[in-house]
């Protein structure tokens, strides 16, 4: 119990909150911490990671709705490093002793400047650098990955980036799993029906700043002929400097859709009632964009 391996008062109070029949295993201890913005309100999923002397992760995490972050670790010296999106990084030193409760009490974020925004003007998206993959879920169990290898994009970045907009084309005949069967029925009426339907197209209908360097992409996607909105949950990375000196703006974006949002109905059930092909798809895209020229 926390009383007997923590002792003093500190120990008395967990012995008598929650914590009470929490066991920690011999050789081990446990840290904790509580991470607020400037303003003292409690930071969630702030991500969290614990590394030894050698600069080895040993666990990581996010804090609760509370802001609350514990670990039980082996007896020993760590480093703490706290992120959270739109928060300067936080880096902390900690000793845990065996038995013993590391409390590094508040860790209060302080609040980064937000990167900067491209410029106004045209962009398009640099496909050497950027990619469009998704994942299914296969038999209930494992997951199969995949992407798009020709796609071609324009971004037109206004003078408020709220009214920015941008327009994705991509050619459903490259889909790749890295699996030509799998890829040929993909590419059959019983999916993609690329013989009817070549293209995938996104046009953007508006941009929504979410905080930091997330945003909200919502459009209209088209796909086996269907047109249907969706959001793409959007984290930007900021600008930097390619290899020849041109400017690079990049950013990550992720959403999910459902096959039959677009009539892609083909199933196959295992004897067990298992689907073949989960439902759900998630996609996943790096995009860098550069000038037009």
């Amino acid at each position: 119990m926390f009383r007997r391996w923590f002792g003093g008062r500190a120990a008395g109070a967990a012995a008598a909150g929650p914590l009470a029949e929490v066991s920690v295993p011999p050789m081990a201890g446990v840290l904790s911490c509580r991470v607020l913005d400037p303003g003292g309100e409690p930071v969630r999923q702030a991500e969290f990671v614990l590394s030894d002397r050698s600069g080895r992760k040993v666990v990581g995490g996010e804090s609760d709705p509370f802001g609350s972050v514990m670990a039980t670790v082996p007896a020993g010296d760590y480093r703490l490093a706290v992120t959270a999106d739109g928060f300067t990084p936080h880096h902390a030193n900690a000793t845990v002793s065996q038995g013993a409760h590391a409390g590094l009490g508040d860790v209060t974020l302080r609040i980064a400047a937000p990167p900067a925004l491209p410029e106004p003007g045209e962009w398009e998206i640099e496909p050497t650098h950027s990619q469009i993959g998704f994942t299914a879920r296969h038999i209930g169990l494992a997951r199969i990955h995949g992407r798009f290898n020709t796609f071609a994009g324009a971004v037109r970045i206004a003078e408020r980036m709220d009214q920015s907009a941008m327009h994705v084309i991509i050619d459903a005949s490259t889909i790749d799993t890295n699996v030509r069967m799998r890829d040929d029925h993909l590419r059959s009426a019983d999916f993609l029906d690329v013989a009817n339907y070549p293209t995938l197209e996104f046009y953007s209908d508006r941009f929504v700043h979410r905080g930091g360097g997330h945003w909200g992409v919502t459009g209209a996607l088209t796909l086996h002929g269907v047109s249907r909105t969706v959001t793409l949950d959007t984290r930007y990375l900021g600008i930097g400097s390619g290899m020849e000196g041109e400017t690079r703006a990049a950013c990550r974006a992720t959403t999910e859709l459902h096959r039959e949002d677009f009539t892609l109905t083909w199933q196959t059930m295992l004897a067990r009632g298992i689907a073949v092909v989960g439902s759900s798809i998630a996609i996943d895209l790096d995009v860098q964009i550069v000038r037009k020229v």
